[in-house]
């Protein structure tokens, strides 16, 4: 083979790579962060015992199964509650938490509960756009019950859809980050 025809074969294979990538985008992989850790602490607002309930998942969707730490709560107590989440599979661990902060418009938490339980949440913050985020809220007990508090993290909810500032999550869409049912007693 020639030279000339050597490089005008090299010249066309480089055209070909070159041009064939042109239409083609860029594609950023999206990489969803781990949340091996979700804690809510629950402090009384007239003084009391701090409950905290705890989901530990070290090993994301590894083989060994989360533990979940419920709690004891007062009758007819009100408390303002914080939540934090971790990625602790990292060095150093990563608090998912900043994330969600910077990220708010982005973010929803949805409270739920189940089994008779007699106990209402409230958000206590607001993303930039006045929306509830749910890293704060109030959580209000009444008579002595069981069952569980249900806490849904959503990415990119439609904030704007019917019932979502209220805390439904019907028409919420989006995508759950993490569930966790937190089992509680209030007596």
């Amino acid at each position: 083979m020639s030279l000339h025809k050597f490089s005008v074969l090299a010249f066309l294979a480089v055209a070909t790579v070159f041009f064939s990538c042109e239409d083609d985008e860029v594609v950023i992989p999206v990489v969803e962060e781990l949340i091996t850790n979700m804690t809510i602490v629950l402090t009384p607002q007239g003084g009391g015992d701090v409950v905290s309930l705890v989901f530990s998942d070290p090993d994301g969707d590894g083989a060994i199964a989360p533990t979940i730490t419920g709690g004891t709560l007062a009758a007819n107590t009100v408390y303002n509650a914080t939540i934090t989440l971790l990625n602790e599979s990292e060095t150093p661990v990563e608090d998912i938490t900043e994330e969600i902060e910077a990220e708010q418009e982005e973010h929803q938490f949805f409270f739920a509960t189940d089994g008779g339980l007699n106990l209402s949440v409230s958000y206590a913050d607001q993303d930039a756009d006045g929306n509830p985020l749910g890293l704060l809220t109030t959580c209000t007990s009444g008579a002595s019950s069981s069952g569980n508090l249900v806490v849904i993290l959503r990415h990119e909810p439609a904030k704007n859809a019917a019932g979502v500032k209220d805390g439904d999550i019907t028409n919420a869409g989006g995508e759950t980050d993490i569930e966790v049912a937190f089992p509680i007693v209030i007596q």
